[in-house]
Formats: C-alpha cells, structure tokens, sequence
C-alpha cells in the first residue's frame, strides 16, 4: 500500500540528544542488526527528503545531518531545526530511539493531516507521542514563541497548535511506538 498523493513531506529523525539514561550514544546501538538511527531513518522511505537533525556528525545515515539552530529547548529546539530545515510543509519527525516505526504508520498520521498543524497519537492512558508525528511548517512561530518563553515540554506546544489526535487504537500494534531508553530494552544480548 502507498500514500493516496502525490504531495511530499519531509522525514526528520532527531538524534541530537545526550542519552545520558542510555550510557552512550543511543542512535548508534544496534537493534535486530541495524543501528537504532538507520532503522527510524528505514520507516520514511515514501518521504520527498530525508536528514538528520543533530549537533555531532552522523555519516553512517546516508542523509543530509542539519544542526539544531538553537542551542537550549531539548526535542522542541530539534523540532524546530527540522521545520526551518525541511524542503516541504509537512514534516514526519521522528526521535532515533523508536526502532520499530514503519512506513505503513507514517502512511496512517498522514491521512489524517487536513486542516491540522500536528498529526499525533495518543494512548488510552491520554500519554502523547509527540516524537512520532506530523508538524507543518504553519506550526514554526508556536514553537518558536515555546523556545523564547521557555516552555520547552512538547506536550505544551501540542495543546498550543490545531492538533490531530490519532487514537492509539489506529496502530495495529502498540509496538511500533516501543521506544529504547536503557540498553536492556534492546533485544537479544547485544541488541542483535
């Protein structure tokens, strides 16, 4: 199955982050063989572009690695570099650390995209998925008012921009959104 248009996004996967609950560099550990970076970057295979946002040099992912433009604000600061950096309004961006996301739940948020500035899932228990999303390039001056007042909880700026909120029932399986915050989350003795 393919998207239903023609219309192109862009593919963002953030790996700026310090990983300190990880214990090193979290978008290089491997998971069923494969880095966790190159297997985020493997779910936006249908995107018009792909790159990496991330302060340090991410030559193993075979895309573009744009920096973060602004030094303080976590994920929103990330966020917000793959909005300025991205070629077309709509933007897939994605943490490193979801290895199980595929194209067929990009294809699932997209369809939901009309006349919204986020497309994002959310649990049974109201938990968000804020990395796992679709952001339009309408949403920058929200994120950006975010990032000057402080407020950098992704959670807030989500209440702050028309969001789509996709019931986590939509998935066919909540793994897809199984995220790796330790070592012990990966699979097999070496994540192998």
């Amino acid at each position: 199955m393919t998207r239903s248009d023609n219309e192109p996004f862009s593919g963002a996967v953030l790996a700026g982050g310090r990983s300190e609950r990880f214990g090193s560099d979290k978008a290089l550990a491997r998971h069923r063989g494969r880095a966790l970076l190159l297997r985020v970057l493997d779910s936006l295979t249908e995107a018009g572009e792909r790159f990496v946002v991330s302060n340090r040099p991410r030559p193993l992912a075979g895309v573009p690695t744009r920096p973060d433009l602004l030094t303080t604000g976590g994920a929103l600061a990330g966020l917000h570099s793959a909005l300025v950096h991205a070629k077309h309004p709509w933007v897939a961006v994605a943490a490193c650390d979801l290895p199980n996301l595929n194209p067929a739940f990009w294809r699932l948020l997209w369809g939901y995209r009309h006349g919204w500035q986020a497309v994002v899932v959310r649990h049974e228990d109201s938990r968000l998925e804020p990395l796992a999303a679709l952001y339009h390039r309408s949403a920058l001056p929200t994120v950006m008012s975010g990032l000057q007042s402080g407020k950098y909880a992704l959670h807030s700026l989500i209440d702050s921009l028309e969001t789509c909120l996709v019931p986590a029932q939509q998935i066919p399986s909540e793994e897809v959104l199984q995220n790796i915050n330790h070592p012990k989350d990966l699979p097999g003795p070496e994540g192998s």
